[in-house]
């Protein structure tokens, strides 16, 4: 996207005292989609419709440079304009240690980690929440803090560690100031390492939150939540192939639901864990096109003498995208079997046009 405005600012001067910043910029950039989707109205629904949508997306990003070489950035970014807040966060990055990040559904860490097989337009997600790679940390994106370290060689491998702990992981946003009450979780933690070689990148990455409610009615017993992934990807020349594998275990218990129930992340009892596979390829300068494939298994851990059957749950999608300066057309089409994790659901498809525009 590019930029349209720039405002001198002098940043802090005033609240800083044993370093001044300089002067700093706040750049105002955005853009505006135009959809046309066909398809079934939910992962858990088969009334099939058309419809017409619009995005609108503005970000504000501000940043600015401290006297020791210490950079910040603040960002927040709206979506539609008229429905508020979208994203909002504070970056510090030093010179030689490192950086932080501090804000509200900011992504902490696990958004480099979750669905990262190459695809050109959406992630598979797009068609269905119940992606276990894309809720892999997701309960971090509030009252968290994120320290990613400095890129060091080994072997000549870049290697990049990311911390994070949230001091109430329920993925709700908490106001400057203010004390989130009680509820069903406590803290949350995660941690990641990424390994790229020349065109091989592979990153794993843990999150674990404590639960503060017993794990089933009626007991004392109360098990965390532990979610994890790793990927790997590889490029040559204009092609590039990504493998992930991912796990969530929210650590609810209790009655083991049937195959032909629609199944809910961090309400069903057992644990959930997914594959994906996916290969990209630019056949030009303007044109790409990938094919993803997902497989997602519910595992329903009955208990000693109950059997309840595994239910997979698999996404197909081919995309492709064109652009062109400030302008692109996007597509896909997702085909989903046993959507919701229900072997009894009738398969879905979706198919999605995008315009973007980008100023």
């Amino acid at each position: 996207m590019n930029k349209f405005k720039k405002v001198g600012l002098t940043a802090l001067a005033s609240s800083l005292v044993a370093v001044s910043a300089q002067a700093g910029e706040l750049t105002v950039t955005g853009g505006a989609n135009i959809t046309l989707k066909h398809g079934t109205a939910s992962s858990t629904s088969n009334a099939s419709g058309r419809g017409i949508g619009t995005d609108k997306d503005v970000k504000f990003a501000g940043s600015g440079e401290l006297d020791n070489g210490t950079t910040f950035s603040v960002v927040t970014a709206t979506v539609d304009s008229q429905t508020g807040l979208t994203s909002g966060y504070i970056s510090i990055a030093t010179p030689s240690m490192g950086s932080f990040l501090m804000g509200n559904h900011s992504g902490a860490a696990h958004y480099k980690y979750d669905e990262e097989v190459p695809q050109v337009y959406e992630q598979v997600s797009d068609i269905t929440a119940l992606v276990t790679a894309n809720k892999v940390g997701d309960f971090m994106d509030n009252n968290h803090i994120t320290y990613t370290s400095p890129s060091f060689d080994l072997g000549g491998a870049s290697i990049t560690l990311d911390l994070g702990y949230a001091s109430d992981a329920n993925d709700t946003q908490t106001s400057d100031g203010g004390v989130p009450g009680e509820g069903t979780y406590g803290s949350g933690t995660e941690a990641g390492i990424t390994i790229a070689y020349d065109a091989f990148k592979f990153g794993i990455y843990g999150a674990e939150r404590e639960n503060e409610t017993p794990a089933a009615a009626g007991s004392d017993t109360v098990r965390d939540e532990f979610n994890g992934v790793w990927y790997a990807k590889y490029s040559f020349g204009p092609v590039a192939i990504g493998y992930s594998e991912s796990y969530l275990d929210s650590g609810v218990t209790g009655t083991a639901e049937a195959t032909t129930a629609a199944k809910t992340l961090r309400t069903a009892a057992g644990y959930f864990e997914g594959s994906q596979i996916g290969v990209a390829f630019n056949v030009n300068d303007n044109l790409s096109v990938s094919y993803t494939e997902s497989e997602e298994t519910y595992n329903a851990q009955a208990g000693t003498g109950i059997t309840v059957a595994d239910v997979d749950m698999e996404v197909d999608a081919i995309q492709v995208a064109y652009s062109m300066g400030g302008m692109s057309i996007k597509a896909y089409q997702m085909d989903v079997t046993n959507p919701a994790f229900d072997e009894d659901a009738d398969d879905s498809k979706v198919t999605e046009i995008a315009l973007g525009l980008a100023f």
